[in-house]
């Protein structure tokens, strides 16, 4: 059964859409997170109701009480991800089945409603079908998607809320990177830490992000791109990056190695790497990994490639890793072979370019 068949969407146009003209200057250099599309979905979910009110609507501000509880108590999760032009012409979604799982696991450590992941498809192929004018149809470009949720009820008290909205809003993106990806340096942060055991780090919270911008805006001080965080009871073991999961390549073993889940986002990208990996014939290590062994190891030539993935930037090889003790240096500097190799690989598969051997696109139109 399908989320239209559980609801039903109401679909209001917009009645001053973007005009063609104004679409194409858009398109022609759309950056990341900068404009948004014609619509928008929304969903209300209310105890003792349940999810009702399915509309694909306007694009436009949202009417909220400054009791509203998501300011106060923080009970809001989101996903990230895309939707691309296939090679045939048509229209994809890469691995959206995960995103909506991850989205309950992220809504059951949150205290939140859990969206059936039927409804949570049906939403994205709504604002896909009405707004695909809109995905951009260079090379690398796509469609981000950006399904969230939020406690809308207005109250103060420290409880679960009795009424969550859903939305999904949409972003044309061009390639991370324009001129192609290059290796980019790191910030270890040795005095804040990203999540603790027990805590929502493996929850797709807006809160584990707003706790890495201070040390962000370390990092960029530091004259590096990006931060990456120890583990927050021994400060030693490398947990991810801001926004990434991190990986460690040994070629003369031919071994993937990445921190294990517990604290750290069970990233989608990050599956999908592991099981690239293997196909390439790596063995895919999840373990503690600490900053002493990246260190070594890197002196050594023992570590010869490190990268991070996310949605956003897919792959990302690293080049540096800068700290109070020390610069470490992998590979020279620059991007390695098998960072490469996967990266071409997700893309290939996200556009339709390769083959899909792991089912992992859904096709929305």
């Amino acid at each position: 059964m399908s989320g239209a068949d559980l609801l039903g969407f109401e679909i209001r146009p917009n009645p001053k859409p973007a005009t063609d003209e104004e679409r194409a200057a858009i398109l022609a250099d759309p950056g990341f997170g900068k404009t948004f599309t014609d619509h928008m979905v929304t969903i209300k979910w209310t105890e003792g109701i349940g999810w009702h009110s399915a509309t694909v609507q306007p694009y436009g501000p949202l009417s909220l009480s400054p009791a509203t509880a998501v300011l106060h108590y923080a009970q809001e999760i989101f996903e990230g991800m895309k939707a691309y032009h296939a090679a045939d012409g048509g229209v994809t979604l890469f691995r959206a089945r995960e995103n909506a799982r991850r989205f309950v696991e992220s809504a059951r450590r949150m205290a939140m409603p859990e969206m059936p992941e039927e409804l949570f498809l049906e939403s994205l192929e709504q604002l896909v079908g009405i707004d695909r004018k809109w995905i951009p149809g260079d090379a690398e470009t796509s469609l981000y998607l950006r399904p969230f949720m939020f406690a809308s009820e207005a109250f103060l008290g420290v409880r679960p809320a009795k009424e969550y909205l859903y939305c999904v809003i949409a972003s044309p993106a061009a390639a991370y990177f324009k001129a192609g990806p290059k290796p980019i340096s790191v910030w270890v942060s040795e005095e804040y830490t990203r999540a603790a055991p027990g805590g929502t780090g493996a929850a797709k919270c807006g809160g584990n992000y707003a706790t890495s911008l201070l040390p962000q805006a370390e990092a960029i001080e530091r004259g590096c791109e990006q931060v990456v965080f120890l583990d927050a009871v021994h400060r030693k073991y490398v947990d991810e990056l801001g926004g990434m999961n991190v990986f460690f390549v040994y070629d003369a073993d031919r071994t993937v190695v990445t921190p294990e889940l517990g604290t750290i986002l069970p990233g989608i990208t990050r599956d999908a790497v592991a099981t690239l990996a293997r196909d390439f014939g790596y063995e895919f290590v999840e373990r503690a990994y600490s900053i002493d062994e990246w260190r070594a190891d890197a002196a050594d030539g023992t570590l010869t490639e490190v990268f991070a993935c996310g949605t956003a930037a897919v792959i990302t090889p690293i080049g540096m890793a800068k700290g109070r003790n020390g610069d470490i240096e992998v590979g020279g500097g620059k991007a390695g072979e098998l960072t490469m190799r996967l990266r071409q690989a997700l893309l290939d598969v996200q556009h339709g370019t390769g083959p899909d051997r792991h089912g992992w696109i859904t096709r929305v139109a």
